[in-house]
């Protein structure tokens, strides 16, 4: 039978907007109603969902149309949202942002495939009637449109009587509530985004006062009202625990924290006892492991540290010299390489279990969404094993490989990705359940290595 599962999107005209500030009000407020809600983001964003997670207690997930399609995710949304009251989707950038001059791959695209009420996040500063017109463009500039509300952001509590009626007669749509300035949850950003959760100072307290806040200026009961007229989704039974086949040892702290939790939960299907460990502060790795798996973040941020941390890399070095498979993405494939060039100008040295040294520059470097093509056997599969990924990265390296044949969707290729005996890494962040047979390979591997490893 189909799964109900109540759910709301919210978006806005771009980036800034105010788009995780509100999500964030949101999240909070319904989790203090006693409500079990379920974090979504649009787009391959790894840092919003920090914040989703840490409001909810449940991991985040990402609704991409660029890595799945249609059916497989309704799917997934159908099988992790089954259990909660309420699934809250954010956009990324704009309502209409898609790939390239497109909407392709947008939250408009998540929207229409999922069926999801669309709540529009407005910052009318500066603007009067103005306000309704950037409104109403957006609710009409796509046919057929699910934008079924507005959220006002940022603005003083005595206008908004003001908006609210304007915009309701302009554009017929319900205004359902505001956030007014809150200097103090600011959240701060930098290269790559806004700080992640677990950097924010006196984050809680932040939550907390959107969440009261938004309990006095949302109509909550409204926003659940039209969450629940969404359609129900296909259902789809939940994945079972699987028997713990090897031990894969998975990079997490300040550094590596930029991990899709779809790629952990097909890596436990898979076999997978995850262990985790910290190349910043840990003395050394655990112990009988069967797999490393060093995931991307912000390695560059601490590089002395890391650097200096040298009772783990040369424990990392003595494992890796055992034949183990790892696998490194973005800020994980930096810290396997030889070196890197920080913007103090120094050079650090790290794991050096591939060649190349990296630099942090000052541009994205052949950042967007990719389809990668195998060039040859490794541990995720054999050649012609194809996956989607995506990159955004600042850093470049002098040794980008070429295990595999990276294509940008308007046509562009590059190669990308080293390999070395059961090493694999590169900038590219992959995602799993674009191709579920990739993270079998990987788990395939740590199995043979366990196998041999029990053996000796």
């Amino acid at each position: 039978m189909p799964q109900p599962v109540p759910r709301i999107m919210l978006s806005a005209a771009g980036s800034g907007a105010g788009k995780t500030t509100m999500t964030a009000a949101l999240l909070s407020a319904l989790c203090s109603r006693g409500l079990q809600v379920q974090g979504w983001k649009c787009g391959p964003d790894y840092i919003d969902p920090m914040f989703h997670s840490h409001i909810t207690g449940r991991p985040a997930y990402h609704a991409d149309p660029f890595f799945l399609s249609e059916q497989p995710m309704a799917e997934l949304v159908s099988r992790v949202s089954a259990d909660a009251d309420c699934a809250v989707f954010e956009g990324a950038m704009g309502f209409y942002d898609g790939i390239g001059q497109t909407d392709q791959a947008s939250a408009y695209t998540v929207s229409q495939w999922l069926k999801i009420p669309v709540l529009l996040v407005v910052n009318p500063k500066g603007m009067g009637c103005s306000a309704a017109a950037l409104c109403h463009g957006f609710q009409t500039f796509r046919t057929p449109n699910s934008i079924c509300g507005i959220l006002l952001n940022d603005i003083r509590s005595g206008m908004y009587n003001y908006y609210r009626e304007l915009l309701e007669r302009e554009t017929g749509l319900p205004v359902l509530g505001y956030l007014p300035h809150l200097p103090e949850v600011q959240l701060e950003s930098r290269h790559l985004g806004l700080m992640t959760a677990g950097e924010v100072e006196q984050l809680d307290e932040k939550i907390r006062l959107l969440g009261e806040t938004a309990a006095e200026t949302l109509e909550l009961s409204r926003i659940m009202e039209l969450a629940k007229t969404a359609p129900p989704l296909p259902d789809v039974p939940p994945y079972t625990t699987k028997p713990k086949l090897f031990r894969l040892g998975v990079a997490q702290d300040k550094a590596f924290c930029f991990t899709y939790a779809e790629n952990l939960e097909l890596l436990e299907q898979c076999g997978a006892e995850l262990v985790y460990f910290s190349p910043l502060t840990g003395a050394k790795l655990p112990e009988n492991l069967d797999g490393l798996y060093f995931c991307g973040g912000y390695p560059e941020l601490y590089l002395p540290r890391l650097s200096g941390n040298t009772a783990f890399l040369e424990s990392l070095r003595r494992l890796a010299g055992t034949g183990i498979p790892i696998l490194g993405e973005c800020g994980g494939f930096l810290y396997l390489q030889r070196s890197m060039t920080g913007k103090d100008g120094k050079s650090y040295p790290l794991a050096g279990l591939l060649p190349g040294t990296s630099r942090l520059g000052e541009r994205l470097c052949r950042f967007g969404y990719v389809t990668l093509t195998a060039q040859q056997d490794t541990i995720l599969g054999k050649a012609g094993t194809k996956i989607r990924a995506h990159e955004f990265h600042y850093a470049d390296s002098t040794e980008n490989g070429s295990a595999f044949l990276a294509q940008r969707p308007n046509g562009r290729t590059w190669q990308a990705v080293q390999t070395k005996a059961q090493i694999i890494a590169g900038f590219p962040h992959l995602y799993f359940p674009s191709n579920p047979e990739v993270p079998q390979h990987f788990a395939d591997a740590c199995k043979a290595y366990r196998k041999e490893r029990l053996s000796c």
